[in-house]
């Protein structure tokens, strides 16, 4: 999954985002980190935690990376497909990252 231009902190949430381990995904993020999925905005562990809780407790699915491209200092988009029980059941997003102090500090996840 991980490719080695990865940083480590995107690619233990990659491997933790189909429901793995909560804390270990928490771990990867700033703890002012914001989150923008679906339009919406998590800031924050306590809401990046509460945004995953449901979004695991609603879909089961599992994730692939299909490509990863560094777009500037600290940021990189991570191409992935989700495959799952979820409405259509495979979908192609764009998780862009930044990142600060080697965590991330913001996820955009977009069509």
């Amino acid at each position: 999954m991980a490719t080695s231009d990865t940083p480590a902190a995107i690619d233990r949430y990659l491997h933790e985002a189909a429901g793995g381990d909560l804390d270990v995904l928490l771990g990867c993020f700033t703890v002012d980190a914001t989150v923008i999925d679906e339009d919406k905005t998590f800031r924050g562990h306590d809401e990046i935690r509460r945004w995953r809780e449901t979004v695991t407790s609603k879909f089961t699915y599992t994730l692939t990376v299909l490509g990863t491209e560094a777009v500037g200092a600290d940021r990189y988009t991570v191409t992935v497909r989700l495959d799952g029980n979820f409405p259509g059941n495979s979908v192609q997003l764009r998780f862009r990252f930044a990142l600060r102090g080697g965590l991330i500090s913001e996820l955009e996840i977009a069509p």
